[in-house]
């Protein structure tokens, strides 16, 4: 079993963090299949409550897209979470900012309804999935009505030049009833199976996606080393974190495995590892008292 206390470098670091951004499922809730909604794990919602506190900037960045920002933080709310909508991000957040800078502004989106709204929220054109259309880019998401239509029109916007972009390229992500299969992962595969090109990640474990969070949250790219990345996946979080030169605080209530991390290579190793929320909240309160 893993201690609930944080190693005291790790604690002091907590104790002077300028901000948070938290990996949703597997790190403060789990999805729940029989209401469709979450439900918040041990500690979570008192850890956001404690920051709201202390005026410390956070941000819930889960990679799922599957819904909208406002939707996910709307399902967290009733699950007893104290979170603004625009304190939820999703990688179309992030994909929004960097598809408008590189000047790519017809993207094609592979992904259900929801995906979109940050992009039309930003004067994007959205092309549908196999809508007959010349388009600057292609942008996977989780897409579970996925045809093999949309296959040959995203295919043929790679092959006339258009950049494959991606929210997330990762197989799994933790539910309430163990891992589900990420379906962007599945898409990617097949894309670059015919067209020999690899999709640029914009959500987790990106760069893209770290500046743009931290910008949401008013800091600077220069506070990197005073941000806590919480999550539970090492190919997401905690190789944003490293990616960063900010923290990574693992979590064993999602996909890391304690007897896994030790094989763990360099650049998916977690700073800390615990298995309960509250090692945060009492490395905060304990930094309360000197």
């Amino acid at each position: 079993m893993l201690p609930d206390t944080l190693p005291e470098a790790v604690a002091a670091k907590i104790a002077t963090a300028r901000g948070f951004i938290f990996d949703m499922d597997g790190t403060i809730a789990l999805g729940n299949a029989a209401s469709g909604g979450h439900e918040a794990l041990p500690g979570a919602i008192d850890l956001l409550a404690t920051l709201r506190r202390r005026s410390i900037p956070f941000r819930v960045f889960t990679n799922g897209t599957a819904k909208a920002p406002a939707i996910y933080a709307k399902g967290l709310r009733a699950a007893g979470f104290d979170i603004a909508d625009d304190e939820m991000m999703t990688p179309s957040t992030s994909a929004a900012i960097w598809l408008e800078r590189q000047g790519l502004t017809r993207v094609r989106v592979l992904g259900d309804p929801g995906v979109a709204e940050p992009l039309l929220a930003r004067g994007l054109d959205v092309i549908g999935p196999s809508q007959k259309a010349e388009v600057d880019a292609v942008y996977t998401c989780w897409f579970r009505g996925f045809t093999f239509p949309d296959l040959e029109a995203a295919c043929a916007s790679v092959w006339d030049g258009a950049r494959l972009t991606t929210a997330s390229h990762v197989p799994f992500f933790a539910t309430a009833n163990g891992r589900g299969i990420g379906s962007s992962f599945a898409i990617n595969q097949m894309i670059a199976s015919l067209t020999g090109k690899r999709a640029k990640v914009l959500g987790k474990p990106s760069r893209a996606a770290f500046d743009v969070t931290l910008a949401a949250m008013g800091l600077p790219r220069s506070a990197a080393g005073d941000i806590m990345v919480v999550g539970d996946d090492p190919a997401l979080e905690m190789a944003m974190a490293r990616t960063a030169g900010a923290t990574g605080i693992g979590m064993t209530t999602g996909l890391m495995r304690p007897e896994t991390i030790s094989s763990l290579p360099d650049r998916f190793q977690p700073h800390a590892v615990i298995g309960r929320l509250q090692a945060i909240t009492r490395a905060l309160a304990d930094h309360a008292t000197v």
